[in-house]
């Protein structure tokens, strides 16, 4: 996650995600270079690193498929804006070595209260659900199906609630604070 991202708390998907994934591990920084535990996963022989992230070159779970063979599956997922994780991606170089993995979807993002750069961005938390089916369908997870579909409820709230409250009028003049006596 980029320090920028981390700050965010009010409409951290990345925050909401990491809660919803409890195998999951949250680390802050820009450049992981030097970074022991994302090392640390990334040269353990027992794990296959990927990092999702779109690109030609990346392994599109739509049509194909990633192979374990017997080693644990480990997914790095930056989350930040588009401009920061290049960034983030540029000064990583152990990020960089590792096959990508991607997706194609018809989902239109629904976190309404924030405009995505292209039709095609999704927000970290709905980037994670569409992998994890895709891992799902492909028997790389084994995800309950209730599990799935509930995966995006703390999100909807988030959105539904910010809504709200942008939607509620406040008078210029009405004080947001009140003073004891």
């Amino acid at each position: 996650m980029h320090p920028k991202e981390f700050k965010k708390t009010k409409n951290g998907t990345g925050h909401l995600t990491h809660l919803s994934l409890p195998n999951s591990e949250l680390y802050i920084h820009v450049d992981f270079s030097e970074h022991k535990a994302v090392n640390a996963l990334i040269n353990d022989p027992n794990n296959r690193c990927y990092l999702l992230y779109p690109g030609k070159e990346s392994i599109n779970l739509n049509t194909e498929t990633i192979h374990l063979q017997d080693k644990q599956l480990i997914i790095f997922i930056l989350d930040s804006t588009w401009p920061c994780s290049l960034k983030m991606l540029r000064l990583s170089r152990n990020l960089q070595l590792l096959p990508k993995v991607s997706f194609t979807h018809t989902k239109t993002s629904q976190f309404k209260i924030k405009e995505q750069p292209e039709e095609f961005c999704l927000s970290t938390i709905e980037s994670t659900l569409t992998l994890l089916e895709l891992l799902n369908k492909h028997h790389l997870e084994k995800i309950m199906p209730e599990a799935l579909e509930a995966f995006l409820d703390p999100f909807n709230a988030m959105v539904a609630y910010q809504i709200s409250c942008a939607s509620r009028e406040t008078p210029i003049n009405t004080a947001r604070f009140r003073r004891r006596g």
